[in-house]
């Protein structure tokens, strides 16, 4: 079975297809192979928002460090180069303090370790398009670990730096704990850690039981813990296990062991999440869809009912929109309904549930603090939409939408989308583009 073209990879497409904007991120490749050269940008052009600076010698790579340096997410070092080789290479680079992943043709166990040592993100081989296509596909999954928090938990501040220097080269945002007390005071005010690595021997609350407390309310595919231990009694690690700990690591590992281990259980979570994801996302829009929204909206409603907020819920409608299908076709009214979604992230806080309802057709629902603000908020998105027309082949489709909303609660979330609706026909049948209530 031959391998699909570069830019088939579905595997890296779907790292564009999450639902997330990307930030912008500068890329250097260091290489002297126009192959490679051209296969890796094939596959960096799955990636959304990234910009590839190439050089094939150092000398090249210099000139663009001394003037990007400070901007580069990373850089992809090849290790001999016409004007430089092994360690040479990757010490110059590191220099500018850019983060390097190695790609190499060839590398014995000495040079190997003398890499590893240099605290390069990792190393990979030149032996084929899939070795390229996963040095794509790192760096796509560095860019999402800056949302994956990780969680240490351990008494001695010598080994939590050194933990921590570890992480901080894959990108992941960092907590700190000294004992099993600490830890759960912070996991309430960040449940969305996706990883804590705990030690079993600490003061007043240790690891094995800092983990049952913690499986009393995450399972183990919602937050992985790697437990860890300086000891190597027998009894420890499948007592951690047992407890609730998905990988278990002594703390005489290698860095690249470390390395492997904290990916594969940060992958387990986000394959997980991302599951959650393609269920819960409308897949042209990539905003929730109607089935996440009764079933998250129905919280707010009742919370709304216990007098703890206002809540609004607002109908939006996209004006006329069977026309630019007719006029220019449904690729163009596809694109008019992402710009919408798109307006629409920019423009809504993320308490702010967002839904695509069905054909042109979103609901949003808003925990606001009083009822007089929400007429003017939903006054400044219409405007938004129409000031920003769609951007289309080298023109722009104009858009407006029309907005029906509401704050009286009624008994249910769906009394609420069914005032909504009232309120849009009204909007509509007044001459649309404009807010009503």
């Amino acid at each position: 079975m031959t391998r699909p073209a570069p830019l088939y990879s579905e595997k890296l497409a779907r790292l564009s297809n999450s639902g997330e904007d990307e930030e912008p991120i500068n890329l250097l490749l260091v290489e002297d192979s126009r192959t490679v050269r051209a296969q890796l940008r094939q596959y960096l052009a799955l990636l959304d928002n990234v910009t590839l600076f190439e050089a094939g010698t150092l000398a090249e790579a210099r000139t663009i460090l001394d003037q990007h340096a400070s901007e580069m997410f990373c850089a992809i070092l090849d290790l001999t180069l016409p004007d430089a080789s092994g360690l040479d290479t990757v010490e110059a680079v590191r220099t500018y303090g850019v983060p390097i992943i190695v790609l190499t043709g060839s590398v014995d166990e000495n040079l190997r370790q003398a890499v590893l040592d240099l605290r390069v993100i990792d190393y990979m081989f030149k032996n084929g398009a899939a070795a390229i296509e996963d040095v794509a596909y790192l760096i796509g999954r560095l860019r999402q670990n800056q949302r994956m928090q990780v969680m240490i938990v351990d008494d001695s501040t010598t080994f939590r730096q050194h933990v921590a220097g570890l992480l901080a080269q894959y990108r992941f945002p960092i907590l700190t704990a000294q004992n099993g007390r600490e830890a759960l005071a912070l996991l309430e005010q960040h449940p969305e850690v996706s990883l804590i690595l705990t030690d079993y021997h600490m003061p007043e609350m240790n690891g094995l039981e800092l983990i049952r407390r913690i499986r009393r309310q995450y399972r183990r595919e919602d937050l992985s813990i790697i437990a860890l231990s300086a000891t190597h009694h027998p009894e420890i690690s499948p007592a951690m296990l047992k407890a609730g700990a998905n990988d278990y690591l002594t703390k005489h590992f290698t860095t690249e062991e470390f390395y492997c281990r904290v990916v594969q259980n940060t992958n387990m979570v986000r394959y997980v999440r991302e599951l959650r994801d393609l269920v819960n996302r409308d897949y042209l829009t990539r905003l929730h869809n109607r089935r996440y929204l009764f079933e998250q909206a129905e919280t707010l409603h009742a919370a709304a009912r216990a007098g703890k907020h206002v809540l609004v819920v607002a109908m939006i409608d996209a004006d006329h929109f069977k026309r630019i299908n007719d006029k220019l076709g449904h690729a163009a009214g596809d694109a008019a309904l992402k710009h919408i979604a798109q307006v629409m992230r920019w423009h809504f806080a993320q308490s702010t549930i967002v839904a695509r309802y069905g054909g042109e057709e979103f609901v949003c629902v808003m925990p606001m603090p009083t009822t007089e603000s929400a007429q003017p908020y939903f006054e400044m998105l219409r405007a938004e939409i129409e000031e920003n027309p769609v951007p289309w082949d080298d023109s722009t489709i104009p858009l407006t939408v029309s907005i029906g909303l509401t704050t009286t609660l009624g008994d249910s979330f769906a009394d609420m989308v069914e005032l909504a609706d009232q309120a849009l026909y009204r909007a509509k049948a007044a001459g649309r583009n404009r807010v009503m209530s």
